[in-house]
């Protein structure tokens, strides 16, 4: 039988989830006023045609960009959720959140992270990316935001050095591909 402090916990970590869900889905555009004119296009040269890329050939600067984007996400991450774990290591599972500066640098790494994932997925999304330089990266992302749930709702020590441990795994296989694929991260 499942305790209601647990219940309760499992409750508020799939209301967060939904939460987030909702927050990062793509907001539709309104259309232009239709009783408002629009200009006309000024007259300017003709465009010319020039021959597209394979569709299965990456873009030229996908790659670099991305991995260049996924990076600073990286650095974004890293320096505040640093401060997190300095400031609550030493405990074991136990962290404690009262403590005023675990609780700041736990207001600075939740935003970093919610930052940084953004940027990450926005990266592993660039058209043109291979999936091997993508995959890693979503996957850094979506641990980012389960990284900042644990942090969300007060979680344990293991729970965040587990989850830690697996982004620097990710972190660690995006830069890799990116390497392989002439990049930095």
């Amino acid at each position: 039988m499942r305790s209601p402090l647990r219940q309760g916990k499992t409750l508020t970590a799939a209301l967060v989830v939904s939460g987030l869900a909702l927050f990062a889905a793509p907001v539709a555009a309104a259309d232009p006023d239709e009783q408002t004119e629009q200009p006309a296009p000024a007259p300017g040269p003709v465009p010319v045609m020039v021959a597209a890329a394979p569709p299965d050939a990456p873009e030229a600067s996908a790659v670099p960009d991305a991995c260049k984007q996924f990076g600073a996400a990286l650095d974004h991450a890293a320096t505040y959720y640093e401060d997190f774990a300095y400031d609550s290591a030493g405990n074991g599972n136990s962290v404690n959140y009262d403590d005023p500066n675990v609780a700041n640098a736990n207001v600075y790494g939740r935003t970093a992270l919610r930052e940084s994932a953004a940027a990450a997925m926005s990266a592993a999304s660039t058209p043109g990316l291979p999936g091997d330089i993508a995959a890693p990266m979503r996957s850094w992302s979506l641990r980012a935001a389960k990284l900042l749930l644990i942090m969300g709702i007060r979680g344990g020590g293991d729970s965040l050095n587990a989850t830690a441990d697996d982004m620097n795994t990710d972190a660690n296989n995006a830069q890799m591909a990116c390497a392989l694929n002439g990049a930095r991260a």
